[in-house]
């Protein structure tokens, strides 16, 4: 079963700097502080690109985690699309995207994704691993459209 949820953040932040934000691996590893993800290959630092791969290494659960990312789809500064190429998901596919209009910008995230769990863990899936990604992405993009001299410890 897949599992899907959309997340709409809003900024005065233009959505050009969202952008390079939201791609950001540094940015993405202090927001998930929390959860201690490190990118340990792949590109670890910087930007990431249309066609490049990070894979991290993170804690969720209490259980150790590796996840390989691609960027399948970049139209700068529109949106970029990255999916799961190998990792605890059966599939994982996060579309990000920017609209910038007269107030600012508005960061909105689309993820799908399908757990390796069989009939039984359906329900699990739907209620805990949907609401823990929700959850997982509004703290990160709180953190994202934060001011740089703001305080920038990820709510919980």
């Amino acid at each position: 079963m897949t599992v899907s949820f959309e997340c709409a953040t809003r900024t005065t932040m233009p959505s050009a700097e969202l952008f390079d934000r939201a791609r950001n691996i540094d940015a993405h590893k202090d927001s998930m502080a929390r959860s201690r993800e490190e990118a340990v290959a792949g590109v670890t630092t910087g930007l990431i690109s249309l066609g490049e791969d990070v894979t991290w290494r993170a804690w969720h659960f209490g259980v150790p985690l590796r996840m390989t990312s691609r960027i399948t789809g970049m139209e700068a500064p529109d949106y970029f699309v990255d999916e799961q190429v190998k990792g605890p998901f059966k599939r994982f596919r996060h579309e990000h995207e920017f609209k910038e209009d007269s107030a600012g910008t508005v960061m909105i995230d689309r993820i799908e994704f399908e757990a390796p769990f069989g009939p039984l863990g359906r329900l699990v899936e739907k209620l805990v691993l949907g609401r823990y990604m929700q959850n997982l992405i509004d703290s990160r993009n709180r953190f994202l459209v934060m001011e740089p001299n703001q305080d920038q410890t990820p709510a919980p």
